[in-house]
């Protein structure tokens, strides 16, 4: 993409395709996220009105996640012995976050809750190089039934140890005896994991010969509803933001009484690419409630002013354009 023009475009509150015959290669999109299973996908309801939903600030909606740290792993089958590597990580603390000297990090073997290695003590924790290495004895059986829990403490200006993000990693699903692992993991932050209520699958693509952006709301699983109900009737509702003001709205439809709901729904916004780097959407995850009204569950801000995977997601749809860039996002509380 070109850095952006000296004078900025600007978004018409019409700015949305109305038909159907606009949804395009959809059919294609389907295929690549493997929604067969849920049948074609289906344009969403437009909605006229924009005036239940307060205005945006930068800070709002931001996702739980928290930095990143690149680990390796091996078995020795010989030895029974696990051998972890923590590699390098990224961000480990909030950059907001002044009260923090320095921080390291823990590995713990689950469910025992077994410290098995602890990292030297870091200043800089947006840019960290561990190069560190555990070994846990560990029988082949264990492989079946444990787990490795990675956690960042900060250390504050009065020498206490706070823990701020954490990610658990289950060996089973790693195949260790046969190849080992190596990845970046996404920590989360433990000060916002408690606003999650639930998560949703997201996929996002932009055709720039059209100047069409394509948001499909795949689907939505374990979303705890309002005010401790037991029941209710999830729908979606995603806002086309430019620089916080609301240009568009569109709707999924109702799913009665599912906290698992497949919505399997395109929602197409007319937007120039002089515009982009300063859009963002709010997904809006409601619940129908007897009187008409919807009340929110929770939501997920993405775009290039949002954090974490909110700001992944964006970045990788404009890296690969014409192609649907599908990821979960958790659902936070409003």
């Amino acid at each position: 993409m070109r850095g952006p023009p000296s004078r900025k475009g600007s978004l018409s509150i019409e700015d949305n395709f109305e038909s159907i015959s606009e949804l395009g290669p959809l059919e294609l999109m389907g295929r690549d996220l493997d929604l067969a299973p849920y049948g074609t996908l289906r344009k969403s309801q437009s909605a006229d009105s924009l005036n239940s939903i307060s205005s945006v600030s930068n800070t709002f909606g931001q996702d739980f996640t928290l930095g990143q740290v690149e680990v390796s792993m091996d078995y020795d089958a010989a030895s029974h012995t696990l051998h972890v590597a923590l590699l390098q990580g990224k961000d480990l603390l909030e950059r907001e976050e002044a009260s923090f000297e320095s921080c390291f990090m823990r590995v713990s073997l689950l469910p025992d809750e077994q410290i098995v290695g602890i990292s030297r003590i870091q200043r800089n924790a947006y840019s960290i190089f561990f190069d560190e290495k555990f070994s846990i004895p560990l029988d082949p059986a264990a492989l079946e039934e444990k787990s490795l829990r990675f956690s960042v403490f900060g250390i504050d200006e009065d020498e206490r140890n706070v823990s701020t993000g954490v990610v658990e990693l289950k060996l089973s699903v790693l195949d260790l005896p046969l190849q080992p692992f190596s990845g970046w993991l996404y920590l989360q932050d433990q000060n916002k994991a408690a606003d999650a209520v639930g998560e949703i699958l997201l996929s996002l693509s932009y055709l720039p010969t059209a100047e069409r952006l394509t948001v499909v709301v795949v689907k939505a699983k374990n979303l705890i509803w309002t005010n401790d109900k037991t029941t209710a009737d999830p729908f979606v509702k995603v806002y086309l933001l430019q620089d916080g003001r609301k240009m568009s709205k569109k709707k999924t439809a109702m799913k009665r009484d599912d906290p698992n709901p497949v919505f399997n729904e395109a929602m197409i916004f007319s937007v120039p690419a002089i515009v982009l780097q300063d859009l963002s959407l709010r997904v809006t995850v409601a619940e129908s409630s007897s009187d008409g009204r919807g009340d929110n569950v929770g939501h997920v801000i993405i775009g290039p002013s949002a954090s974490g995977m909110g700001t992944t997601h964006w970045n990788q749809m404009l890296a690969t354009l014409r192609r649907p860039v599908s990821m979960w996002h958790p659902v936070r509380r409003n």
